[in-house]
Parts: structure tokens; sequence; C-alpha cells
């Protein structure tokens, strides 16, 4: 066992190129139950400052790595109960590398479904598929198939014995190893995908796709999406097309001998060209698809993932009373108040847009909101009748001369609203306000995403957020498992208020889960305010091994040990205490500008030794001590406020605008610059330069200049570019 871990640990190292030490310290870290956050955090010595990417890497393929041994086992076993294990035949499943390896091996032994070549065994005809293999001169199949004419067992003339014969001959072949090993790479190489339509005359998002052709190994994963939902919703036929001469020309001279005769040789051309037209092609063609989906499909929730951390980590914007608003025409733009810490103050109804239209009566109870509950800030869902509502918004702050409830200027934004009718329509919506209906859940939502993106976002299914590409095209499991990775990372990247964190946030925090999350806000409740960290491990069920992990990325801001509100382990605070005993400071000085500039003087290379701590966590103390309270989110640039609306008639080729990056695809980027629908950054637009891929220049959140293309007011559609016109 020793062995075959040590064995996986130098593959993943080499595969990774990573230094075996530190694969064997991860590796020996999550086997110990150590969650990610806790070992990229607080384990940097043991790993060699491993980043959680890296981490999560070396989790992913020493899973693979024990399902393949696993699966060698178990093909192993099934090979050896038939009778059929070979020295040769065990080594070279041992040796395999990838499950596709294993399962060619396995192939010809796997138990089939009735074939043709399974019903002449049946028939006795092994013999004879046997005896054209050995290819002699001078055979004459005829004669010799002659013998094997049966009527009791269906073999009726020399011919259906031949054909029999040759029906064994072609499975196998196609069962060979080697031979689909190398039929499945040149197929890759030299395949072309090509789509049509099942009906040219009918209109589609497919049309691109009626006549369309590419190569294999040049197709985007974007369009691999596009063409299986195509396919899948029976718009597109879809086939692999590889030039066969050169595979031809491959099993021939490795099937066919010189001593063959004429006889032989011919049945054996034609047996070949069988094989690979009804076994082989069919077959590759199912297992190339399917790797370019599972290509395409890990590609979108890499997409999906990246696009979702970094909307998780956009900045939120505190200290203001905020009106939410959930747009819609017949029922009325439900109105939600929250003060500044999120807490609900009133809701309402108001119809200002068609078929009611009750555009006076909205104003003053709006404005009634505004002055009643100091609101600085208003957020407009982007969803149905958004941009009669923004007109609306944009008209009330004009004729309020710009002047906020609380005396400053009142600013509007639009945000994306994706996910809050999945929240408001959830049990934990309903649990956390019982009395509202679900529009107004979502008005809440709406609101308290601006005020605090990660704290509210965690609460919908990430999935949920609409931040990817054809996501509901990819396997939900690993979207879902991708996607809460990424949560995860976020939550504990940022760190918890332990006193202020609803149940859903704590659930993400290392070594907490759903249950413990709960029991967390119920000894809240119970007990008041937790004091410092220690009194956590007083919750029920919440053990010595959670309590390790999760109690890093709690904080307790205001609490009786000031290190509470910092990312410093509790198991370092006594290197603080000593830190400060060398260097003369008080605990009472944290958070001071002198004590800042006395830790950032300090030299970790040469502290460490003195303080008995490796360098990178003393690194990490320093810059803690430096910065208590830190919210790295406040770093980001804060989102663009509007003051007027922005209509698509508006613009016009040319025009310079400020926008934020709703969106990153494989062909662009989606960018709010104030219209209901965001404009759209080709690839070929993001630079001067050359661009591998949008991700490489822009990341969800940024605020970014542009300038209009393109406008097509008919299908409401912009184009933009982030290259300077002149």
């Amino acid at each position: 066992m020793r062995q075959q871990r040590a064995r996986l640990e130098r593959q993943i190292a080499d595969e990774l190129r990573l230094p075996e030490r530190k694969v064997h310290a991860a590796v020996q870290l999550l086997e110990e139950g150590n969650t990610i956050p806790f070992i990229a955090r607080y384990r940097k010595e043991a790993t060699g400052e491993l980043d959680e990417t890296q981490l999560r890497d070396i989790e992913e393929r020493l899973a693979y790595l024990h399902n393949l041994e696993a699966r060698k086992r178990e093909v192993v076993r099934l090979i050896d109960e038939q009778g059929k294990l070979t020295a040769e035949l065990r080594q070279a499943i041992g040796e395999a590398g990838k499950l596709q390896e294993i399962e060619d091996l396995y192939r010809p032994y796997r138990q089939k479904r009735k074939t043709r070549a399974s019903v002449a065994k049946e028939r006795g005809l092994e013999p004879l598929a046997q005896w054209l293999q050995q290819q002699r001169p001078g055979a004459a199949p005829l004669g010799e198939a002659g013998r094997y004419v049966d009527a009791d067992k269906g073999v009726g003339s020399p011919e259906e014995a031949i054909q029999g014969a040759l029906d064994i001959i072609a499975e196998q072949l196609a069962d060979d190893p080697k031979t689909r090993g190398w039929v499945r790479g040149y197929s890759r190489d030299h395949g072309v995908v090509r789509t049509e339509a099942k009906d040219a005359k009918a209109e589609s998002v497919y049309e691109m796709y009626y006549a369309y052709q590419e190569p294999v190994k040049r197709l985007p994963p974007h369009r691999v999406l596009a063409i299986n939902r195509g396919e899948r919703e029976g718009v597109l036929r879809v086939a692999l097309d590889v030039p066969a001469e050169r595979i031809y020309d491959r099993l021939q001279r490795h099937t066919l001998r010189q001593s063959a005769s004429p006889a032989v040789r011919e049945l054996l051309v034609g047996c070949i060209e069988d094989a690979y037209k009804r076994l082989i092609a069919p077959s590759i063609e199912r297992e190339l698809r399917s790797e370019l989906s599972d290509h395409a499909e890990e590609h979108a929730i890499g997409i999906f993932s990246a696009n979702l951390r970094n909307l998780l980590l956009q900045p939120p914007v505190r200290g203001s009373a905020v009106l939410g608003v959930d747009p819609a025409y017949r029922t009325g733009c439900k109105l939600a108040a929250v003060d500044d810490t999120g807490k609900l103050l009133e809701v309402g109804v108001v119809y200002p847009t068609p078929p009611a239209s009750k555009v006076e009566e909205a104003k003053r109870a709006v404005n009634g909101f505004i002055d009643r509950h100091g609101v600085d800030l208003i957020v407009v869902g982007n969803g149905t009748a958004s941009r009669e509502t923004e007109q609306f918004v944009a008209t009330l702050i004009a004729e309020r001369g710009g002047r906020s409830g609380s005396g400053g200027q009142l600013k509007y934004i639009i945000v994306n609203e994706a996910g809050a009718s999945v929240y408001s329509a959830s049990k934990l919506a309903q649990q956390e306000f019982p009395a509202l209906d679900v529009a107004e859940r979502s008005a809440v939502s709406i609101a308290r995403r601006l005020q605090d993106p990660l704290a509210e976002l965690v609460k919908i299914e990430p999935k949920a957020i609409g931040v990817g590409q054809y996501q509901h095209d990819v396997g939900q499991k690993r979207l879902e498992e991708s996607l809460g990775a990424v949560v995860e990372s976020a939550v504990n990247h940022v760190g918890v208020d332990v006193n202020t964190a609803s149940p859903s946030l704590l659930a993400y925090v290392a070594g907490i889960n759903a249950t413990l999350a709960r029991n967390i806000v119920a000894y809240r409740d119970a007990n008041g305010r937790f004091g410092d960290r220690s009194q956590l491990q007083q919750v029920p069920r919440l053990g010595a091994k959670s309590y390790e992990q999760c109690i890093g990325f709690l904080r307790i801001p205001g609490g009786d040990n000031p290190l509470d509100r910092t990312p410093i382990h509790p198991e370092s605070y006594a290197v603080v205490d000593r830190l400060f005993g060398e260097l003369r400071l008080e605990l009472a000085q944290l958070g001071s500008a002198e004590l800042a500039a006395r830790l950032a003087e300090s030299d970790p290379e040469q502290l460490a030794p003195q303080l008995g701590i490796g360098v990178p966590t003393l690194r990490d103390i320093l810059d803690s001590l430096r910065r208590p309270g830190r919210d790295p989110r406040e770093e980001l640039p804060a989102p663009i406020f509007h003051t007027d609306v922005l209509r698509i008639e508006d613009l016009t080729p040319g025009m310079e605008l400020q926008g934020t990056v709703r969106n990153v695809i494989d062909f662009g980027a989606f960018v709010d610059i104030g219209i209901k629908n965001d404009g759209l950054v080709h690839i070929s637009q993001l630079s001067n330069r050359y661009v591998k891929h949008p991700m490489d220049v822009v990341s969800v959140g940024d605020n970014v200049t542009v300038w209009v293309l393109n406008v097509d007011v008919k299908k409401s559609r912009v184009g933009l570019t982030m290259r300077r016109p002149d």
C-alpha cells in the first residue's frame, strides 16, 4: 500500500510538474482530513506554499488515480475468472495510465450482447476464422468452408460459413487495443466534424451550423456545446468524417501476409473494410464526440468558476441605506428598503410601468421610502420592465435634484438579478422572511447583493447566478462540485464575521457543514454574541478537528481578544506574544499606524528562527497584524453608479463609455454600459495585441473604458471595443 501511494505521488508530481516532497505533504494532509483552504493558508511550510489551485489539482488527480487502480484490479479479476489472463496482459493493464487504455485492453474479454461474431462462434465457425488468419499459400476458402456447413447449426452454405468466420475476424480487429489506439489518435488528428440542418429552411439560433465543418483538433469548446445542443434539440445532424485510406492501408499492412492466397487475401481485404466501417469507425466517433464534450464541459465549468469567483469577490458597498427594486409590468415593482447592515426596514409595491402607469403615485411612494430611511442608493434588477423602471428612477432622481434621503447624492445602479427568483422561492428565504411574498424577497436580495455580494449570493444555488456559458449543457454533478469549491474558496479568502453571518455563509467555511452552521447560529441566538473564538468550542457537534479547520476563517470584530478579528490562527497566538515581546509592542496598539510602521520594518527571514516558526507563516502573521480586519475585496474598484438613464437610441459609433464587465466567455466579454442589454466586446476587440482568451484581459467586475462600434436598435445589440479608435 505504501509503495503504491509513493508511486501515485511520483506520478502526480511528474504530471503537475511539482516537487515530489510537496505532493507527498499535500496528500498526507488531505488524507488526515484537512480542508484545502486550511492547508493553503495554515500549512504553507509543510507544502512549500502550494496554493489552492495546485492543491485541488493534486486532490483531483489522486482521486482519478485511485479510481484507475481500482479499475485495474477489477479488470484483472474479471479476465482471470475467464481463465484468459496472461503475464503480458497483466503487465499491460498494470502499466496503463488512462482509463481508456484499460477499457481497450478489457474490450476483447468484456461480455457483449449478441453480435454477428458471437452468433458465428455459437455455430462453431471459430476454427474456420483461425484457418483464414493463417493465410496459407494456395488455400481454397470455399473448399475448407464446406466442412462447416451444418443446417442444424444454421450454416446452410460454404458462403455462409465464410461470412460467419469473417465476422469473427472483424470483431477481433475492432477489439485489438493497439488498432483502436492508433485509429483513435489518427481520427483525432485528421477527423473533421460536419454538421447540417435537418430542415435547411427552418429558422433557428443554429443557422451558422446548417452547413458547417471544422477539424476535430481545432473545434473550440463553446462550438462543441452549441453543436451538441442543436443535435439534442433535433435541429442538426452531426457526423465525424475521417479520411479512411491510410487507416485501411495500416490495417492491411498489420493483418495481411505475403503468403496469403489471392482468394484469402480478397476475403480479408473486405473483412478489414467491414471491421472499420461497421465496428471501429462508429465506436471511435462516439468516443471522440464524448471526449470533445468532456473537454468542452470542463472548459465551460472552468469559465463559469472563474467568473463566479470574481463576482463573489466584488467589493461590498458599505455605509448606505439601499432601496431594492424588483421591476415588473402588471404586478408592479416591488420595493425593499434595507439599512446599512442589510436589515429589512420596509417593503412596498408601486406601479410606474404599463399597464397601470401610475407614475405620480409611484413617485410619492418611492420618495417616502427614500426620506423615511435615508436611502442613498437605488438598486434595480435587470429583469422584465427594468428599462422602464430605470427611466422612472432616473426621472425621480432628477426631480429631487439628486438629493438622497441622508442629504448626500442619490444614485442608482442596475444589477444582474440572476438567481434572485431562485432564492426568493427557496426554503431559506421562507425561513428568513416568512411574512413576505416571493417578489418582495427578491427585492430584498437585489438590495443586499450590492451591499455584500458574497454574503447574499451564497444563498443562491451557484449555477443559477448566470455568469457562465452553456452551464445547463454540462454535467450537473461536476458543475456543482466545482462551483461549490469556488464559493468555499471565496468565503474563506474573505473571512466571515461569526456574529452576523447567515447559516448559508457559515456552511462554506472550511470544516463547517450545514448542520454545524445551523448549530452556530442557534448557539448565537440562545447565548448572544460570541466574545472570543474559543467559545466556538462550546457549539454542539463542533469537534476539535472542525474547530482547527474553521477557526482561522471566523472573525470576531470588537471581541475580547483583538487577534480574533484577524486571519491569524489561534495556534499562532503564542507566536504573536513572543513577537510583540521581541519588538516591545503591546496588543492594544493593534490597528495603529505606529504598530503598522514597526511591523513593516521587521524582517521575517531574521525573526522566524528566533520565534520558532516558518517564514511563510510569519509573513502572513505580520501582514494580518499590519492590517487587522482587512477585507481583500475593498481593494477592488467600486461599481459604477448612475444618475441619468442611457438608452440604446442615444448610442453612436465612436462614443466613449465607462462600463462594468458582467460576463466573460470564450468569444468575448459582455459589458454593462447602463442600458438594458449588455454590450459585447468581441475577443478581437479586447486589445491591440493577440488575445488567446478573454480572461487574459478582463474579469467579471472590472470597470473598463469602451467605445461603441455598432448599434442594432431592432435586435437591441451593441458592439463595443476596448481598442481606442485613434
